[in-house]
C-alpha cells in the first residue's frame, strides 16, 4: 500500500550522532516533528534546535519554508481538487511577506503564470490562481513589467467575455488596475484592450463589487493618461452620458456608497474639473481673433444694436468711445482695453469662457444684471466683469481645480454628477447671488472685497451641505442671504468670546488639570473601543483591514487582520499583541517608516498627515498606522502618548479643553451674568477700632 500524498521519507544527521531517517507527515507542526527528532537522539529543549538543509542553499527551515514547498508541489498535481485546496491556501498564506518570499524563491510565480497562460484553469481555480497572483505581486519582489503578453492578453480576455466567472472579472480588473501605473508600455496595451465602452459596460451591471473594480481600472487609466489622452477619454465619456448614468444607478442606487467608490468618484469629479486648468491659467491674447469675438460677444448680447448707418456717420474715434462706454457698463475696470482685465492667471481666459456662456445660455438673466447695473446713479452698481472675474477665481479656489488628486480624499459633490456643464452652471447661479447680495448690502465699489467675501461664505456654507443637485443648491444658496450671514457669524462669535478678566483666567488655569485628565482618560476609552484601519500599497489604496484596540486594562495592544465588514470585533479575535510596556516611542508623519519606504513615488500630503507608528521591543519594531480621518489620527497619537507617560500634542487636544473650559467656565459664572468682573479684586477694608457691634448672645439667654 503507498504511503499517504503528505509523508514523505527524509534523513536527519547531526554531528557525534547516528543519522536518522524518518517519515515526515508535512501536516504535522514543524515543533512537533523536532521533538521527536530529539526525543530519539535524548536532547533535551528541542526548542533550542532547527533544521537546516545539508545541500543547495544550506538554509534553515521554517513553517513558511515547509509550506512553500508543499504548495508549490500541490498547485502542480493532476488532482483537480488537490491544486483547487493548494490554490485556495496559496492565495490566504500569500499575505504573509516571509511565505511570499520562499515560494517566490521557489520560482513559484512562474507556475502560476503557467496555469493561467495555459488556458485550461475555469471558475474557482482560476479565481484561486489570480488572488494568489494578486497577494504575491503585492509584495513588491517582482516587477509587473516582466508579466509576459501571452498573460497580459489571457487576463484581458477574462474582462472582455461575458461568460467568465463574475469573481474571475473582478480579479482580471485588479490584475489590470495595478498593471497600468506601472510603465507606459503596460499602459498603452491596457488601453488598446480593454475598451472605454467594455468598461462602461462592466459600470452598468448590477453587482457592486464589478462595479466597484470597473471603476477602479477607469481612474487608474485616467490618472497614467497624458493630459491631451486624459482630455479625449473624458470627452467620449461625456459622449456616452456617465455622469448621469452615475448620478442614477451609483449615487443613487439602493446600496450604500462605499469608501472606495466614493474616493474613485472624487477622483474622476477633480479630474473633470482640471480639464478647465489649462483655461484657468491661459491670459487673454490681445491678438488673438477668436478671443477678442467672444469679448465683442459680451458687448453685443447685452446692448441693443444701433440702427445701421452710412460709414461717414461715424468716426473711428466715436465708434472706440460707444465700444469704452459699453465695456464699462459690463463691468470692466479697463474699459478701453477690456483684454488687460482679462491678464492675470489665474482666472485667465476661464473668467471670459464663464461670461460668454452666461451671455449666451441665459440671455435674460444676463441682460438683467447688466442693465439694471450701468443705469444707476447712485453708485451701487454691481460691476459685472470685475465681479465675474473675481468670482470664477473664488470657484476655482473652493473646488482646488489645478490641484493633483488626493490618495484618499472622498469627498465629492453628488450634484456634479447630474449635469453636463457643471462648472459654467454654477458659475450662471453664483453670479446672480452676487448681484443679490450686493443689493442686500448696498453696497459700493469700495465694499466690492467684502462682498465677494460673503459670496464666498454663501457658496462653502450651502456646498458643505452636500445638495444633490443644482436646483437644490440655488435654493439653498439663495435662501442664506446677507441677514443670515450675519446671524450665523454673530451666534459663532458668541460661541468663541470668552472672558478675559484676571480672575476668569486665573480660574481656567485652575480647571485646566481636572479637564486633561478627563480628556486623558477618553483617549484611552477610544483607543479600548478600537479602530478599523486600511491597509495603503505604494500603488494602490485599497482591500487589507486590520483593527487594533487596547485591552481594558491598558496594559496590551491587540491587532490583526480582519474582513471587510467587520465593525467591532472581540478583542480575543485578534491574534497579534503588543506589550504597552515594551512601547518606546510615537513617530508621526516623516518620521514614520512606512512613508519612508515610498519616498521613491511623490509623497501624498493627506497620507503623511495621517500616517503614525510605534516603536517597540527594544526599538527593533514598528507598528505602522495611516489614520482612516484626521480625527482618529489625533485620538490614537494623544492616547499612546499617554500610555508613553508623554504630554497630549495633538490639535484637537486643544480644541477639546477649549471647548470643556468654556462650558465649565459658564456654568461656574451662570450666577454672575450681566454683572462685571473687575480686573482686580476689591480691596480689603481695615479692622474697625472696636468689635462692639458684635451681639451679645449671654443677654438674650437671660
Amino acid at each position: 500500500m503507498p504511503p499517504p500524498k503528505d509523508v514523505v521519507k527524509i534523513a536527519i544527521q547531526m554531528v557525534g550522532a547516528i543519522p536518522q531517517l524518518i517519515e515526515l507527515q508535512q501536516t504535522k507542526p514543524l515543533a512537533s516533528v523536532l521533538k521527536d527528532v530529539c526525543d530519539a537522539w535524548s536532547l533535551p529543549n528541542a526548542e533550542r534546535y532547527a533544521l537546516q538543509y545539508a545541500d543547495g542553499r544550506q538554509t534553515y527551515i521554517t513553517e513558511a519554508d515547509q509550506e512553500a514547498e508543499q504548495l508549490y508541489n500541490g498547485i502542480q498535481s493532476n488532482n483537480s481538487d488537490v491544486k483547487t485546496d493548494s490554490l485556495k491556501k496559496l492565495a490566504s498564506l500569500s499575505q504573509d511577506v516571509t511565505f511570499a518570499q520562499e515560494f517566490i524563491s521557489r520560482n513559484g510565480l512562474k507556475q502560476i503564470f503557467w496555469i493561467v497562460e495555459e488556458g485550461n484553469t475555469t471558475g474557482e481555480m482560476l479565481a484561486h490562481t489570480l488572488k494568489a497572483f494578486m497577494e504575491l505581486m503585492e509584495h513588491d519582489f517582482v516587477s509587473w513589467e516582466t508579466l509576459s503578453p501571452t498573460f497580459i492578453k489571457k487576463i484581458v480576455s477574462y474582462v472582455n467575455l461575458n461568460v467568465v466567472d463574475t469573481s474571475v472579472q473582478q480579479l482580471s480588473l485588479s490584475v489590470l488596475e495595478n498593471m497600468v501605473p506601472t510603465s507606459r508600455l503596460l499602459f498603452e496595451l491596457v488601453k488598446k484592450e480593454v475598451t472605454l465602452d467594455r468598461l462602461l459596460t462592466h459600470l452598468q451591471v448590477t453587482n457592486s463589487q464589478l462595479q466597484l473594480k470597473a471603476m477602479a481600472l477607469l481612474i487608474a487609466l485616467l490618472l497614467a493618461a497624458t493630459g491631451a489622452e486624459r482630455r479625449d477619454m473624458m470627452d467620449y465619456l461625456r459622449e456616452k452620458n456617465i455622469r448621469q448614468f452615475i448620478h442614477k444607478n451609483i449615487i443613487h442606487s439602493s446600496e450604500p456608497l462605499g469608501d472606495e467608490m466614493a474616493h474613485y468618484l472624487y477622483v474622476l469629479q477633480s479630474l473633470s474639473l482640471n480639464l478647465c486648468e489649462h483655461r484657468m491659467r491661459s491670459s487673454m491674447d490681445p491678438y488673438s481673433q477668436e478671443q477678442r469675438e467672444l469679448l465683442q460677444s459680451l458687448r453685443q448680447n447685452a446692448f441693443e444694436p444701433e440702427p445701421e448707418a452710412p460709414a461717414s456717420t461715424f468716426s473711428t474715434e466715436r465708434r472706440r468711445s460707444l465700444c469704452a462706454k459699453e465695456f464699462r457698463k459690463l463691468g470692466f475696470m479697463n474699459n478701453s482695453n477690456p483684454a488687460e482685465d482679462l491678464r492675470r492667471a489665474p482666472p485667465g481666459l476661464l473668467a471670459l469662457d464663464n461670461m460668454v456662456y452666461f451671455s449666451r445660455n441665459t440671455p435674460s438673466a444676463y441682460t438683467r444684471f447688466v442693465l439694471e447695473n450701468s443705469s444707476r446713479e447712485d453708485k451701487h452698481e454691481c460691476p459685472f466683469a470685475r465681479c465675474s472675474i473675481q468670482l470664477t477665481l473664488i470657484l476655482c479656489e473652493i473646488l482646488h481645480i489645478g490641484e493633483p488628486c488626493s490618495e484618499t480624499a472622498q469627498a465629492f459633490y453628488p450634484m456634479f454628477f447630474g449635469q453636463d456643464h457643471f462648472f459654467e452652471e454654477l458659475f450662471c447661479i453664483c453670479i446672480q447671488l452676487v448681484n443679490k447680495t450686493w443689493k442686500e448690502m448696498r453696497a459700493t465699489q469700495e465694499d466690492f472685497d467684502k462682498v465677494l467675501q460673503v459670496v464666498r461664505e454663501q457658496i462653502t456654507r450651502t456646498l458643505s451641505l452636500k445638495p444633490t443637485s443644482l436646483e437644490l443648491f440655488k435654493t439653498r444658496v439663495n435662501a442664506l442671504n446677507y441677514s443670515e450671514i450675519l446671524k450665523l457669524r454673530q451666534t459663532e462669535r458668541l460661541h468663541q468670546e470668552e472672558t478675559l478678566a484676571l480672575p476668569v483666567l486665573e480660574l481656567r488655569e485652575r480647571l485646566k488639570p481636572e479637564l486633561l485628565e478627563l480628556i486623558r482618560q477618553q483617549r484611552l476609552l477610544h483607543l479600548c473601543q478600537g479602530t478599523l484601519f486600511r491597509k495603503i500599497s505604494s500603488r494602490r489604496r485599497q482591500d487589507k483591514l486590520w483593527y487594533c484596540r487596547l485591552s481594558p486594562n491598558h496594559k496590551v495592544l491587540h491587532y490583526g487582520d480582519v474582513e471587510e465588514g467587520v465593525c467591532s470585533p472581540p478583542i480575543e479575535s485578534l491574534p497579534e499583541k503588543i506589550p504597552v510596556a515594551d512601547m518606546k516611542m510615537l513617530l508621526v508623519g516623516k518620521e514614520c517608516p512606512h512613508t519612508k519606504e515610498k519616498s521613491s513615488g511623490k509623497q501624498n500630503k493627506d497620507v503623511l498627515e495621517l500616517a503614525f507608528s510605534m516603536v517597540y521591543d527594544m526599538e527593533e519594531y514598528c507598528l505602522n498606522f495611516i489614520a482612516p480621518t484626521r480625527y482618529e489620527f489625533c485620538l490614537w497619537t494623544d492616547g499612546l502618548n499617554v500610555l508613553l507617560g508623554k504630554e497630549m500634542t495633538s490639535e484637537r487636544t486643544q480644541t477639546d479643553l477649549d471647548v470643556l473650559l468654556s462650558m465649565e467656565l459658564k456654568l461656574r459664572l451662570l450666577d454672575l451674568e450681566r454683572i462685571s468682573i473687575p480686573d482686580t479684586p476689591p480691596p480689603v477694608p481695615k479692622p474697625p477700632s472696636n468689635l462692639n457691634f458684635c451681639y451679645d448672645f449671654s443677654h438674650a439667654e437671660q
